[in-house]
């Protein structure tokens, strides 16, 4: 049983191997009609209409949705229900990108004049540079595999992976030369929780009842102040703004320093002199980073004048991831 499960273990090696190695083998079949997609899809003032029948078409529609959450417009469109009246979705501003392996399957081949007469652009993704749809394109990129993984060479396997990696590759390029950020990425996803995140801004998740001390308040009633806010940390002001925080450490380390002085000692006496503040109109992502990179778990929210309007906690913040 020992044998037959290295056995099973080796069949899914051979795949990965299989499969990486088409990949590889792309760089080596890329041309300038790479490049000239890109700035095609650049200028395009409609929409990146995606086509492809069977196991292509299944990658086609990953490639739109890509395509469509990083910034570039595009949905899929069924080559069969094309032919039967779908085509009215293509307007001649359009680009149509066409999928087939074999770049001989009917139902792709049947579009070609519609597309040509409409003035569209048509960029083909097949395993054959010699293929009618090639040929009858006006962009060309190859995504030929020397076999499929498939021990019988016949299920779309390699060639498929191909395609979806040249359709990443496609919207990666456009993300780099628009300068596509994650700001933008959220907009199109702003139900998950990563647009959540890089949506939301500190006065969305800060508590408003920060806790103020004056400077001049004693460290026996900063504790119960602290205490009764359930904040672990208190901003302590000075003619309404921030002159420093006093933390719940900050309490620790006084009490095993000044022993009985403890409860006669004035805030300003041990607060920190340079707190870590944030706008309220920060993202939270920069909350978060915040108090990654300096090990805290609440930051003081101050406006242009130094004045506090909150409190966020790394818990409002990382409960939205």
């Amino acid at each position: 049983m020992e044998k037959d499960k290295n056995q099973i273990k080796q069949y899914a090696i051979d795949t990965f191997e299989a499969e990486a190695a088409a990949v590889r083998n792309l760089s080596n079949l890329l041309t300038d009609d790479f490049a000239q997609a890109v700035e095609a899809i650049l200028k395009c003032t409609g929409k990146v209409i995606v086509t492809g029948m069977g196991k292509s078409g299944i990658i086609g529609k990953k490639i739109a949705a890509t395509l469509a959450s990083t910034g570039t417009p595009s949905f899929f469109l069924h080559p069969g229900e094309a032919y039967h009246g779908d085509l009215g979705m293509i307007s001649s501003n359009d680009i149509v990108l066409a999928i087939a392996n074999s770049g001989q399957t009917d139902e792709i081949l049947r579009l070609i004049p519609f597309m040509q007469n409409n003035g569209n652009t048509i960029i083909a993704m097949t395993g054959n540079p010699e293929s009618t749809l090639a040929k009858n394109a006006h962009l060309h990129l190859n995504i030929s595999v020397e076999r499929e993984a498939c021990p019988l060479n016949l299920a779309p396997t390699s060639s498929t992976t191909a395609m979806l990696v040249m359709g990443d590759a496609l919207a990666i390029a456009l993300m780099k030369v628009r300068g596509f950020r994650a700001e933008d990425y959220a907009v199109f996803h702003p139900g998950g929780s990563l647009g959540r995140r890089l949506l939301t801004r500190v006065k969305d998740v800060m508590r408003k009842d920060a806790l103020c001390v004056p400077k001049t308040m004693t460290l026996g009633d900063v504790i119960i102040a602290i205490s009764d806010a359930r904040l672990g940390i208190a901003a302590v002001v000075e003619d309404g703004k921030l002159i420093g925080v006093i933390t719940d450490g900050d309490v620790r380390r006084a009490m095993a320093k000044y022993k009985e002085r403890f409860f006669s000692i004035q805030a300003e006496e041990i607060m920190s002199r340079t707190p870590k503040t944030i706008s309220p109109e920060a993202r939270i992502t920069a909350a978060e980073e915040m108090m990654r990179l300096h090990k805290i778990h609440s930051i003081i929210v101050t406006d242009d004048n130094s004045a506090v309007v909150g409190v966020v906690e790394f818990f409002n913040v990382s409960v939205l991831g």
